[in-house]
Parts: structure tokens; sequence; C-alpha cells
């Protein structure tokens, strides 16, 4: 996406995978990368390129050249931080005017990966009567989640984005047991709208959802530790259990 946006008129994307040697000449590392064989992916792209004191930041959390509502800084963050954690390493190449390539190394093993068996600890039931209300500004993922909340039993409301659903629990009088939002929206975001919603709606609980991982929003600050969150994309068993235990953890609070 970023390679899309870097060419708004259009040119070429280049995407490559291959296996490195241990060598400098075929490996370039950065200070404290281990040595050893890797496979490399690069992305390289014929846009508009950066410079120098861009790409010093670009791997920083919330920096972002885009215009507001058209990124949150947080993608390259959690690329890195993935990389990070498999003992990998990118190297960027880039000028303005001659576009960029991005590489990243992760280490290359001979051994035979195990599959790891799935652990479900899903509640009881995952359907429900109670009400929600979705916020999404991509109208596809909206969509799909209004239909398979509506299909278990919810009643839902539904809002493109933060403005649209303030109209919306303005105009519903009945109570609104939880807000699933969007993170990243234009307008605006999901935790304003939250802010916003739960002033004057106490007892409704926020379950929050965006493409980007969890950690990349803790490390971020966007969102405070303990707050519930859901990944995108996410499938309709994942879903139906995150919107249960958030109102699932409601009523427990009730009840004490």
């Amino acid at each position: 996406m970023n390679a899309r946006d870097a060419m708004p008129r259009g040119g070429r994307l280049s995407i490559e995978v291959a296996n490195v040697g241990s060598d400098v000449a075929q490996a370039p590392r950065p200070e404290g990368a281990a040595p050893g064989p890797y496979v490399m992916l690069s992305v390289k792209d014929s846009g508009v390129g950066m410079d120098a004191a861009t790409r010093e930041r670009i791997f920083e959390p919330f920096f972002t050249t885009k215009e507001t509502g058209k990124g949150t800084g947080l993608g390259l963050a959690t690329v890195f931080g993935i990389v990070q954690q498999g003992n990998g390493y990118i190297m960027v190449e880039s000028e303005p005017g001659r576009g960029s390539t991005f590489q990243v190394f992760l280490p290359r093993t001979d051994d035979q990966a195990e599959p790891v068996a799935e652990e479900k600890h899903a509640p009881a039931k995952l359907g429900g009567s109670e009400t929600i209300l979705v916020v999404e500004d991509d109208a596809q993922v909206r969509l799909a989640g209004v239909a398979i909340l509506r299909r278990n039993g919810y009643q839902v409301l539904e809002a493109r984005d933060g403005i649209e659903a303030r109209r919306v629990c303005e105009e519903h009088a009945r109570g609104i047991d939880l807000l699933l939002t969007d993170m990243v929206m234009p307008r605006m975001g999901g935790r304003e709208l939250a802010d916003s919603v739960t002033r004057t709606r106490p007892r409704t609980r926020v379950l929050y959802m965006s493409g980007y991982t969890e950690d990349a929003a803790l490390r971020g600050g966007v969102l405070a530790a303990g707050t519930a969150f859901l990944q995108k994309p996410f499938t309709p068993e994942s879903l139906l259990v995150a919107v249960r235990a958030v109102l699932d953890a409601k009523d427990q609070d009730s009840a004490r």
C-alpha cells in the first residue's frame, strides 16, 4: 500500500524472494545483526522516494508523511516489530525521485515446521440479543460484521465513521450495550468516538478493532493495557468470541 501511494500516477512494483548467504556481499547487515544464511524478501517501487530525514523515522510508531485520515504511521512500525521478533532485520534504500526498496531478511533454517494445536476457549454461547453499534469506514468489513452479528441474534446499528456514529447515538433513545469501532477512521478516530459515547452512555462497553496488531497499538500508546481489542481481518468466530467476552464481562461487573 505504501508503494501504491508513492506512485500516484502509476509505476513499477517488484517483489523478489531469494536465499542469501552469510557473507557481506550477499547479505549486507546492520551493526549487531547475526551472520548466517537468510531468506530475503524485497519490495521495490519506482515512486517518489524518501529523503534521508524521512528514512531515519519511517519505523517510528505514528510517524507518517500521509495526510490526515490516509495513514496512521503504524504499518512499518508493525512490520519492524514482527521482523525483530523473528531475529531478522530490514534494509532500506531510497532517494527522492528514485523510488524505494525494502529488503526483509529472516534467518534461514532447514528444520521442519511442526504443527501447533490450536487451543479454543470459546464461551458457552456466541450469540446474544444485546444492541451493538458497529462503526467502520470500510464498507465490506462493516457489512460483514453487521451480517455476522445479526445472524447470531444481536440488534445492530451501524455507522461509517465517528461523526455518523454520534448522530446514531443521539437518534437511538434506547441503550447501546457495545460500541464496536475501528481505531483509525477519517474525521474522527475510534478512541475519540469511544470517549464521546461513554461520556453520555457510561454503561456502553467498547471493543476496538484494527488491521494493526494489538502490540503495535499498545507500544504506540493508542490503547491502554487491558483494553478490549479485535484484530482484523476477523473470522465470524473470532468476532463473536470477542463480542461475547466484552458483554459477559459487563454482566459480571453488574452482578458484583
